[in-house]
């Protein structure tokens, strides 16, 4: 079957690692054999190429098209206006994706079906699509897009008539899943497919080899805290953890807004000696810096399925976690690591201090994690696909 990919959440020339994580899982589908694949990934219209206008010059710098692991990738251009962006976000898409999508068609890839990711505003743009152009679609929720953006009336309501054209739904959680049913959706119409990890990127890597890359040259009790650099991710908590963690040192992986925020109030609580801010690094680098540490923090306020649990995991590397949404479904066994209720640095400390006083083989964590390779996760987006095709052809 061919399937085109429709989401703003995937990796490019500029941003190689932005949402590769739907790039992870479309390939992992295209390993099958049963699948061809063409994505289009709108980035929003810029001007200017100039590094000192941020990161509204990154998307000016994207490519038009450009090929990743032999798949072709759109990237047409879409207006984002200040201050309404939010409300006509999903029309702005879909009128900036038409030609192209209708180009791609007459160019000789007919599509069988649109895999949308994020439900708002791709999700929402779409729909528009696939009834402009007569084809079945899914729409994956992925967190934010659920957790969060139904709390505005209007997309609300846009998320909610997507989902009424949507032929099949998939969450990376079932706690997404069960927040897409209170919205209204039909239980039967939502399938929870949790994300994998690449086994053979996050490996064990040396533990004195890691450490020594990255010039850790003692045996400290290393944390680390990966992500961008925002209130939602918690690093700040991270952070505030080490006055209760008196021999603990701590890496921040990712770069972002609140990087000067973080590093004054590392500086004000005394633990700027201990807190180390490695900016962002390759994904594929990012094995070692698991391996280096003896444990991951994520100390999120929202997450549907956040990879980099799996990530630190497959490395060996147990995991702190704040125990939100799709998190517990990942923390499960003591070999996985500890979860924390509460979303406080108090608590994040006792977990830390709960896991160090009966930390796990690390290769039982390993083994933990290879429970999640991404074959169950292909097998029902096939299950899915065909059924929906199926049904469409009245078979």
């Amino acid at each position: 079957m061919r399937v085109l990919t429709f989401t703003t959440l995937f990796p490019n020339a500029v941003e190689p690692h932005h949402g590769v994580f739907v790039e992870n899982r479309q390939r992992y589908l295209r390993a099958s054999g049963q699948v061809e694949a063409r994505v289009v990934a709108p980035v929003p219209w810029f001007p200017f190429t100039s590094e000192r206008f941020g990161r509204y010059a990154a998307f000016a710098r994207v490519p038009r098209t450009e090929t990743r692991h032999g798949v072709v990738v759109d990237h047409p251009r879409y207006p984002l206006i200040p201050k309404f962006g939010m409300t006509v976000a999903p029309l702005l898409m879909y009128l900036g994706a038409r030609r192209r999508v209708a180009r791609i068609l007459r160019e000789g890839y007919e599509f069988d079906l649109i895999d949308a990711h994020y439900f708002y505003p791709d999700g929402v743009a779409a729909a528009l699509l696939a009834r402009e152009f007569g084809k079945p679609l899914t729409i994956t929720a992925r967190g934010t897009d659920i957790n969060l953006i139904p709390r505005y009336p209007l997309p609300r309501r846009m998320i909610r008539w997507a989902a009424g054209r949507a032929d099949g739904m998939i969450t990376v959680c079932q706690a997404l899943k069960e927040s897409l049913v209170a919205l209204g959706v039909d239980d039967h119409r939502v399938t929870a497919l949790r994300n994998g990890v690449d086994l053979e990127t996050f490996v064990p890597r040396d533990r004195a080899e890691a450490r020594a890359r990255l010039d850790v040259q003692d045996e400290r009790r290393l944390l680390v805290s990966v992500g961008h650099l925002i209130e939602r991710k918690g690093h700040h908590l991270a952070i505030e953890a080490l006055t209760r963690l008196p021999e603990a040192h701590l890496m921040i992986v990712g770069d972002g807004p609140e990087d000067g925020a973080l590093r004054e109030l590392a500086r004000r609580l005394g633990v700027a000696d201990r807190a180390r801010f490695l900016g962002r690094r390759p994904h594929a680098e990012l094995s070692w810096i698991y391996s280096a540490a003896d444990a991951l923090v994520l100390a999120s306020s929202r997450e549907g399925w956040a990879n980099v649990l799996l990530e630190s995991m497959a490395c060996g590397t147990p995991v702190v976690a704040s125990s939100i949404w799709g998190t517990p479904e990942v923390v499960t066994a003591p070999e996985a690591g500890r979860l924390f209720a509460e979303r406080t640095s108090e608590h994040l400390a006792r977990a830390a201090d709960d896991l160090f006083a009966s930390y796990p083989d690390r290769a039982a964590t390993r083994a933990y994690a290879e429970r999640f390779s991404w074959d169950d996760t292909t097998q029902g987006q096939l299950r899915l696909f065909t059924d929906i095709l199926q049904r469409r052809s009245g078979r």
